[in-house]
């Protein structure tokens, strides 16, 4: 171990659920790669993404922090000004660092805007906006509909396809020196472009449904019935799950993987391998489609594996996504920053019975800010123990409380079950904790203050009554303190002002 060159390859997709890969028990999709790859690592069972939307996802794992904190917090909102990438951080360090595929944290919408961000090789910089610019205006529109499926095309035509070609030549060039790479493939989020077989291998299959397609969403978010629209007036007997191109894609990007894998494997035996996807989608449970605002599992549950330490290990405790920047800091020999938020996992590479994070979190503010669509502005923050699960939904008048080891599925809400309350309340002091703790810009006595939380404090001007500045002081000075104008003593501490 300790001789080991300081390696690891990023491998991330676009709305892969979990049970999209065989590995996590679905033996039907046809990801051999991917399968692979769990059984010569640690696959995580319970893996959690820190807002189910691909803009805000991809801000927590690539700086640390939650979306609330690093500004990214729907789709076409870029990163704050001062928040730094894990790339900035192993570059300045040191490490090499390339980010090749899908970035969707610049401000533009969904392709970006083609400009290498600080950190990053720009030989390699290759976000979607770069992949339209080789195409003709006719290979624009092809690239962008799922009929184009029927033509067939070529495997080179593909995102997917040019992105592997890039990882390629990266391990080709810099196998031999301390490395960062990201590949970040769009695949197989819509149009789903795949080429033969993959275009037609789920032709007849059906999707198995959960019980939770017939959720009636009965004491559920106002929200959620508004998503899920006519779905849950429809004969959910009869429903017929049949996403044959998304599938097909999915498998089509774990081929593209199996490429990356099988060069770094070759030329970089001391690479760790992370892989990854950045949400999960829907697909008729709870008669919602795509993701929103709700930490389901089958919208906030992901895929992570790891490769290069234990073999063939499940570990079954939460994790989430806000852990990926200090583990791969640790990793690489590097102090972890104090405005990190989230904990390294490293130790549970080696030892899957360790348990690190007591909760994970997630958020949701809006789906995007360019488009008027999916819902608007749905503010919600949750978090799950690896057994209870709260969510709460400030706008709405409904929050959620489920018991997975009761009800798996999350159909039954048990928000005001008072057998449940010691429990429910722990979870909610949590949440609130860390919303203080992150300085959320959307904490105040509204999240404290909810029907069923009969011991609430009393509303309050003041809220806690603290000062909470970041310590961002590897790359900024020591904040000043407000009362003093001197460098501040205490990063939290109740704020005063001289008189």
């Amino acid at each position: 171990m300790k001789n080991r060159k300081r390696q690891v390859v990023f491998i991330m997709t676009d709305t892969t659920r979990a049970d999209m890969l065989g590995c996590y028990g679905n033996k039907d999709m046809i990801t051999p790669n991917l399968d692979a790859l769990a059984k010569n690592g640690v696959r995580f069972d319970r893996a959690y993404t820190c807002q189910p939307v691909c803009g805000p996802a991809r801000s927590s794992i690539f700086t640390g922090l939650y979306p609330h904190s690093n500004g990214s917090i729907t789709n076409s909102y870029p990163l704050g000004a001062n928040v730094k990438t894990l790339g900035q951080r192993l570059s300045d360090n040191g490490i090499h660092s390339a980010y090749i595929g899908k970035w969707h944290l610049d401000g533009g919408d969904y392709f970006g805007l083609g400009v290498c961000p600080d950190g990053w090789d720009p030989d390699y910089w290759y976000d979607m906006k770069c992949y339209l610019d080789e195409l003709s205006p006719n290979e624009r529109l092809r690239s962008r509909k799922p009929e184009t499926n029927k033509e067939p095309i070529s495997e080179s035509f593909t995102y997917a396809y040019r992105c592997t070609a890039r990882a390629l030549d990266f391990i080709d060039k810099y196998g031999d020196e301390d490395f960062f790479l990201t590949v970040s493939y769009d695949e197989p989020h819509d149009p789903c472009l795949c080429p033969e077989p993959y275009c037609s291998m789920y032709k007849d299959y059906e999707f198995p449904k959960a019980p939770n397609v017939w959720d009636t969403l009965e004491g559920k978010p106002f929200y959620q019935k508004l998503w899920a629209g006519d779905r849950v007036k429809s004969d959910r007997d009869a429903l017929k799950i049949k996403p044959a191109y998304f599938l097909g894609c999915n498998s089509f990007a774990d081929s593209q993987i199996g490429k990356v894998i099988d060069s770094v494997r070759i030329k970089c035996p001391d690479a760790v391998i992370i892989f990854t996807s950045d949400h999960g989608d829907a697909l008729q449970s709870h008669c919602l489609g795509g993701k929103g605002a709700a930490m389901y599992d089958e919208i906030a549950r992901v895929p992570l594996i790891v490769y290069g330490f234990d073999k063939d290990k499940v570990y079954s405790h939460p994790v989430s996504h806000i852990s990926i920047v200090p583990t791969i800091l640790e990793y690489m020999g590097i102090a972890v920053p104090k405005c990190l938020e989230g904990k390294s996992i490293l130790p549970v590479f080696t030892d899957t019975g360790k348990r690190i994070c007591d909760y994970v979190y997630t958020e949701f503010t809006r789906y995007e800010v360019d488009h008027d669509g999916f819902g608007g502005l749905q503010m919600m923050r949750a978090v799950f123990d690896g057994r209870y699960k709260l969510c709460i939904h400030l706008l709405d008048e409904t929050d959620e409380f489920y018991d997975l080891e009761s009800d798996p599925y999350e159909m039954k809400n048990l928000i005001y079950d008072e057998t449940l309350k010691q429990q429910r309340n722990r979870l909610h002091d949590a949440l609130i904790a860390n919303m203080d703790a992150t300085r959320d810009p959307y904490r105040g006595y509204q999240w404290e203050c909810r029907k069923w939380r009969t011991d609430a404090p009393a509303p309050n001007y003041e809220n806690h009554g603290f000062t909470r500045q970041r310590e961002n002081e590897e790359y900024e000075p020591r904040q000043l303190d407000y009362s003093t104008g001197l460098e501040m003593e205490s990063a939290t501490r109740i704020k005063k002002v001289v008189k």
